[in-house]
């Protein structure tokens, strides 16, 4: 690659080009229902019972035949006996969830009875099935309970416990390696003092760590890594095994910056400069069948880069469905500029029902996204948006 960025792709082509060259990943686990929140069902469900798999009382109050009910009301009860059986003419008391005697077809609410010694007052008629929940009426046997894909959610997990399920197959999560790079980078676990001038401590990974656990992969991170572009390479063919490998810094065009080079050395570099501010620098490859993202050393650049490459990459390769991302409506309280040609990412906090930009903050100023609420995204053809202007806000993970 020569020192200057010869062309810059969109980011939507720079996606697709990624997202092409990954293939999902097929392994399967078993993994208990404790821990499936959150995992992708590598297989359909079908029901083996039913749910209930008995007559159950929908409320508490008195078993009854219903039959023994017509016309009952506050003004007109009609008397029916306390017993241990149903018959003609008698009641049971039940609880919310037992078992519906045998001979019953209907409960009686509590709130429409009043008990006087052996005797219970119905002030309410009530029909066959009424307040009785019946074989199969949440799940029936050999029903499709949930499909193959399935994003597994905490009431996904109670669901299957109803189905006698301790244990369930899932898509296996993809390993993403992340190779920090720098001279300049120290290492959290080893300093002991602020760091000199020049120096600084290696957070890049922690970050990218952590999101890479969040959407669903899991993080590997190795030890920093020189600016050499044969410590480099080593580094990422010792990780060739894992499913995505994430090399951080040294993706621009200066004399310490010899990741994308490495990558098309090793594989094919399908972009090196993306249509995205911040987050240009960018680059995009495989080797073999192992995507790889060359994310920007400044801290938002490389955040912006996890946002709009790794999260879409890490799904593909996992399998994982897109869930819809919260965007709320708000109006601006400042103007927002922005380059045309780049999507602009604008961080933005919430001052009541409107939204201010914050100014001054650039890519390698990470304190302005935890400072920031949202984001807004200004489209490469729109040169910024005025004051007033309704914009659409999306959360910052």
């Amino acid at each position: 690659m020569g020192r200057i960025f010869k062309e810059r792709t969109s980011v939507d082509k720079a996606l697709r080009l990624f997202l092409e060259s990954i293939s999902p990943l097929r392994h399967t686990e078993e993994v208990p229902l404790e821990a499936c929140a959150g995992r992708v069902l590598a297989e359909a469900v079908v029901s083996g019972r039913d749910v209930p798999h008995y007559r159950r009382a929908a409320m508490d109050g008195y078993a009854v035949r219903a039959s023994d009910t017509p016309g009952a009301s506050p003004a007109n009860p009609v008397l029916l006996q306390l017993s241990d059986s149903i018959e003609e003419g008698t009641s049971m008391w039940v609880h919310t969830g037992a078992a519906l005697p045998e001979g019953a077809d209907a409960v009686v609410m509590v709130e429409d009875t009043v008990t006087a010694g052996d005797l219970v007052e119905i002030r309410a008629q009530v029909y066959p099935g009424r307040n009785v929940g019946q074989i199969g009426e949440d799940i029936k046997r050999e029903d499709l309970v949930f499909e193959e894909g399935h994003l597994l959610r905490p009431c996904d997990a109670a669901v299957l416990a109803s189905l006698g399920l301790n244990k369930v197959k899932v898509f296996r999560k993809p390993v993403v390696a992340i190779i920090p790079t720098g001279d300049e980078l120290v290492s959290r676990e080893t300093a002991r003092e602020v760091p000199p001038p020049g120096m600084v401590l290696e957070t890049n990974g922690l970050m990218t760590a952590l999101y890479v656990d969040r959407w669903g992969g899991i993080p590997r991170f190795t030890g920093i890594v020189p600016d050499r572009p044969e410590s480099i390479k080593e580094a990422v063919e010792a990780n060739l095994d894992a499913d995505m490998i994430l090399l951080s810094g040294g993706t621009s065009v200066g004399k310490r910056d010899h990741s994308p080079e490495v990558v098309a050395s090793l594989g094919k570099l399908l972009v090196h400069g993306v249509g995205l501010s911040p987050g240009k620098p960018a680059a995009l490859g495989a080797i073999g069948k192992t995507p790889v993202v060359c994310l920007p050393g400044y801290p938002v650049a490389g955040l912006v880069a996890l946002y709009f490459f790794v999260h879409p990459g890490i799904r593909k390769l996992g399998s994982i469905p897109e869930v819809p991302e919260i965007v709320l409506r708000k109006r601006l309280v400042a103007k927002i500029s922005s380059k045309i040609g780049y999507v602009n990412f604008i961080r933005v906090v919430f001052e009541g029902d409107r939204v201010r930009p914050l100014m001054g903050a650039g890519a390698g100023v990470l304190s302005s996204v935890a400072k920031a609420d949202g984001y807004v995204l200004v489209p490469e053809n729109v040169e910024g948006y005025e004051e007033g202007q309704e914009v659409d806000v999306f959360l910052i993970e």
